[in-house]
This record gives structure tokens, C-alpha cells and sequence, in this order.
């Protein structure tokens, strides 16, 4: 048997990834460093002191109901690992009911290791029960029928599962798996609370408001598949390569992977996921062999990205254009009263600034107006949603004025995914605060015409080969941000020191940074959507042209 001791985090993600942070640091390039990004470390930091949060109050709970009636709970204090361990495993033997932050001994055989932020006893077991610092659920507008219930929750800090038709899952498949591996190291112990088909766990979110129950039972012989060959792949016995990922974005070995991919040209570097393996399996590997491809697309091509899309943006990797048109006269909704709208958010925890821009294209000389709505309070906090409805206040004033004048409106966004999200997300969330609307209100605003999305205006208009990101597009239109280092990432960064997160002074330099950089967001939205409606975007080639048709 291997050597390899996996942790949850390594069952899921990117394989390459995973064969790196094992190997050998003598077979890897000196100049790599295999530290966490800034971005990634933000995460885990947040994620702790989440989870601390949480047990807290779990724990005050747990001691208010119990109290006086013996062991029913026990928190492990830190230490060292053998010394957690050994106190997870007392408590255990003495039938202690909640057993918090509790460490599971590493399973050297099976090459495994893990840890539950709670054990439930449940019978003559346990059931384990983690944290994560994202959103589990999802509320729904209109609550089925309790019959019709498939998901189970149960009140945070108790064990009384029932259905729950107020919510819907929103499942990670990394979630499950550390759930399945505690599982199976507590089974192994003969600690479980049942079979493992018959397992479930625990699963604590964001909003830390409840505990959704998670059947384990269906995962059994995925997990023990995926545990087989990651840990082969940890020990060097199954090869990778580098693919270009999501996941790339915050991997600190992304700089290692790219320089290979991109001396190799790699074809992943433009079509990834599984539009990328098909490729691969057709012996088209590179970017030059795609954009030199003349018969007929793969059999087994399918996906949202057309198979001649992916050949133009080859050609236009070997021929480095930024993009390609796909019709002679590029369209994009414009009105006489046209608001630009982004939004700032921090991880899970909240949407603390709506950035707008309003611009009265029937009257020239009206100033064109950046206005934000913004807390500066620490995520989460009740003052987003006062925030949240001074910005929907302005909003539908400034669309009903237009109506009143007979002039016609629209507001912008860039990828209405995540404003979408957060607008419901607020309107649920803040339904008790004043000027709040409904997700009924949100839901309808959300599909009318004067909501538009320049992120799908983009992508009906052009092949992009590099890239549908903001920063990627509005350059090309002329557009350049004012700090160097603006970004999503940074401003987390930013953020965090606005507010002090940590404890430290509020700094009120990097407010106005955060400001500067979500006005220059909504302005580089402005100046894409005028250019696509220009002249100057004629002066890109066409796709048709490009493919000799």
C-alpha cells in the first residue's frame, strides 16, 4: 500500500493538483512555492472562525438544555493532534451526546484522515455533523406541502429531524464526501450510529439557522471509488497532466501548470471541461491543431460552447485577436434613462455595496451620476438590508420617473448571476427591514426587458477567446481601471480592512478604494455596452470570415 494520508479537501477538485501538493518537493519546480494564495488563505481563515462562531452557540445551547443532567456535551480542546484524538475518544467511550470539534484518529491502512466540528450520539453511535462557510440551502418562494418534503432539517444545536419544505438543497459534492469519510473512519471504529447504507450526517451552513440532514447511504460506493483513486494518484501510481480548470483561478500551482500548457498549447487553454477531453480523445491536443482543423466536429461533441466557436477561438489564439464578431451589426438594448448597476459582495457572507450610474441619454448635458449604497458595518449585518433598500428605493424612484416622463429605461448589470442572487438573496434575507421589497417584487423586476445583462450581451455578440470576464472585454473597448491591482480577489483583501475584520482600526482608505473600484466597474459597463452599440466594434473581424465561409 501507498503512503498517502488524504484529508476530505483531497477528494474532490483537480486531480493534477492533487498529484502536485503530493509529490516529492525535489521533483517539482524550485521556483513554485506551494503556499495558499492570499485569496484562498482569506477563505480558510474565514471558514475557521465561522465554524467557532457556530460551535459556540451550539455549545450554549446544548449546555442550557442539559444542564444538570450529566455528560451531554464536550468540546476537545486545541492541542496536539494525538491528544485531540485521545480526548474525542474518551468521550466517546463515556456516551457524551455532543462532542464538539472532535478529531478521529488517522487510519494509516486505509490512508485516510479526518475531523467532524460535532458527533451526535444517536443510538449506540455517532453521527458526525461538519460547518462550511457557504450557503447550504436555498429558500423557497413557495413552500411545498410537508408530504411532498424531501429535505430533513433540524433546529441548530438539536437532533429532531423533520421535513423541511420551507428549503431547497444546494449540495456540494465536496461536502458529502467529507461527510462520507468521517463516516467510514467511525464505522472502522464500530462507532457508527448504523450501517453505513443507512448513514446519514449533518450539515451546518452560512446562515447557521438549522442542521440539514444529509443521507449518506447513496455515496457509499462513490466515496470508496474516489478514495481508491485519489490516493493512487497521491502516490505517484496513476499519472496526471495539466488541464485548465475553474479551480485554476486559486490554485497556488496555477503558475507551474500554465507555463507548461501554454509551451505545450495546450487545446485545454480554450476549451475545457469535457469539450476539452473529446478533443483530446480526437487526437486534437493543441490550439493549432483546432484552429487548423477542416472536417467535420467530434461525434461526441456536446456542450454549450458550439464547435466552430471553439475553432475560431483558436484562430484567434494563433492569431492573438481579442475578439470576433458574429454578425455584421452588433446589437445591444439601449433607453433614454440607462442605470449601470454592480455589486460588491464578501464570500457568503453578504452584499455590502450597489454601485449605480445613471446616464439620461436624451439630455447630453445631464451629469452622469455614480451613486453607491453601501454598509461599512462587518458581514453579516442587519444594516445590508437597510443598504439593500435605500438601493431599491433609488432605483424603482428613478425607473418610475423615467416611466412618468414617457421615456424608457433599463438597468445594467455584468453577469446577472450574482446580482440576481443577491437581490433574492436580500429580499429574503431582509424582509423584516423597511423598504425591503418582496421576491415576488424582485423575481418580476428580474424578468422584465429593462433588466439586462451585458455579460449574455457579450456572448450573443462575440466569440471571446481569452475570456468573458469585465476585465478581459472592457479594455478591449478602450476602458482601463484606475488601480493596477482591481479585482475581485484584492477587494476582498480591501474589504476585510475596511471593516477590520480582524480586529485591527477600521482603515477609511481602502473604503474609498472600494468605492473608486466600483465605480470604475459600472463606468467600464457603460463604455462596453456604448462601444458594442459604435462603429468602432465594425473593425473586428467576423467569425464567418475567419472560418472561410
Amino acid at each position: 500500500m501507498g503512503s498517502a494520508i488524504l484529508g476530505a479537501r483531497n477528494l474532490t477538485g483537480c486531480e493534477h493538483r492533487l498529484a502536485l501538493d503530493f509529490a516529492p518537493r525535489e521533483e517539482l519546480a524550485a521556483a513554485v512555492s506551494a503556499e495558499e494564495t492570499a485569496e484562498a488563505q482569506r477563505r480558510i481563515e474565514a471558514a475557521q472562525a465561522h465554524r467557532r462562531e457556530v460551535l459556540a452557540t451550539i455549545h450554549e445551547r446544548r449546555l442550557a438544555e442539559s444542564a444538570g443532567g450529566g455528560p451531554d456535551v464536550r468540546w476537545i480542546d486545541d492541542g496536539p493532534h494525538r491528544e485531540r484524538v485521545a480526548a474525542t475518544r474518551e468521550a466517546m467511550d463515556a456516551g457524551v451526546g455532543w462532542i464538539l470539534a472532535a478529531t478521529l484518529p488517522t487510519d494509516s491502512d486505509r490512508g485516510r484522515r479526518g475531523h467532524a466540528e460535532v458527533l451526535i450520539r444517536d443510538g449506540d453511535g455517532y453521527l458526525p455533523v461538519i460547518i462550511v462557510n457557504h450557503r447550504v440551502t436555498t429558500r423557497i418562494s413557495e413552500p411545498r406541502d410537508d408530504e411532498t418534503a424531501t429535505l430533513q432539517t433540524s433546529p441548530l444545536g438539536s437532533w429532531r429531524p423533520e421535513p423541511d419544505a420551507t428549503r431547497s438543497l444546494r449540495g456540494q459534492r465536496r461536502d458529502v464526501m467529507r461527510l462520507a469519510q468521517i463516516a467510514a473512519m467511525l464505522d472502522d471504529l464500530g462507532a457508527l450510529s448504523t450501517d453505513r447504507r443507512a448513514a446519514v450526517g449533518g450539515l451546518v451552513g452560512l446562515d447557521a439557522d438549522c442542521t440539514v440532514v444529509i443521507p449518506l447511504g447513496d455515496v457509499v460506493d462513490d466515496y470508496d471509488a474516489t478514495l481508491a483513486r485519489r490516493r493512487a494518484i497521491a502516490d505517484g501510481e496513476i499519472a496526471t497532466a495539466p488541464r485548465r480548470v475553474s479551480e485554476c483561478r486559486s490554485c497556488h500551482w496555477w503558475p507551474q501548470c500554465e507555463k507548461q500548457l501554454v509551451a505545450a498549447r495546450d487545446v485545454s487553454l480554450v476549451v475545457g471541461g469535457n469539450q476539452g477531453q473529446v478533443l483530446r480523445e480526437a487526437g486534437i491536443l493543441t490550439i493549432d491543431a483546432l484552429a487548423g482543423h477542416r472536417g467535420p466536429q467530434p461525434a461526441d461533441w456536446a456542450g454549450a460552447v458550439p464547435f466552430d466557436d471553439a475553432v475560431v477561438s483558436a484562430k484567434c489564439w494563433v492569431g492573438d485577436i481579442p475578439l470576433v464578431r458574429r454578425s455584421e451589426r452588433p446589437r445591444v438594448a439601449r433607453a433614454d434613462i440607462e442605470v449601470d448597476v454592480d455589486m460588491e459582495s464578501f464570500g457568503e457572507r453578504g452584499a455590502y455595496l450597489w454601485g449605480t450610474l445613471l446616464t439620461d441619454t436624451t439630455e447630453p448635458s445631464r451629469p452622469v451620476r455614480y451613486r453607491p449604497f453601501v454598509t461599512w458595518e462587518p458581514l453579516p449585518t442587519d444594516d445590508e438590508g437597510r443598504s439593500f433598500a435605500e438601493f431599491w428605493a433609488w432605483l424603482m424612484t428613478e425607473r418610475s420617473a423615467a416611466h412618468a416622463a414617457g421615456k424608457t429605461f433599463a438597468a445594467y448589470c455584468y453577469s446577472q448571476h450574482a446580482e440576481n442572487r443577491w437581490l433574492r438573496g436580500s429580499a429574503d434575507r431582509f424582509g423584516h427591514v423597511p423598504g425591503v421589497p418582496s421576491r415576488r417584487t424582485v423575481d418580476a423586476f428580474i424578468a422584465s426587458k429593462e433588466w439586462v445583462d451585458i455579460f449574455e450581451a457579450v456572448g450573443a455578440t462575440f466569440i471571446c477567446p481569452r475570456g468573458k470576464g469585465l476585465k478581459r472585454i472592457a479594455p478591449v473597448a478602450g476602458f482601463a481601471w484606475r488601480d493596477d491591482e482591481a479585482g475581485g480577489e484584492a477587494s476582498m483583501e480591501w474589504y476585510a480592512a475596511a471593516v477590520g475584520l480582524d480586529g485591527t482600526p477600521r482603515d477609511e482608505s481602502q473604503r474609498a478604494r472600494l468605492l473608486e473600484y466600483n465605480e470604475d466597474d459600472v463606468r467600464a459597463t457603460k463604455v462596453l455596452r456604448e462601444w458594442i452599440a459604435g462603429d468602432a466594434v465594425l473593425e473586428l473581424p467576423l467569425a464567418a470570415d475567419l472560418l472561410g465561409r
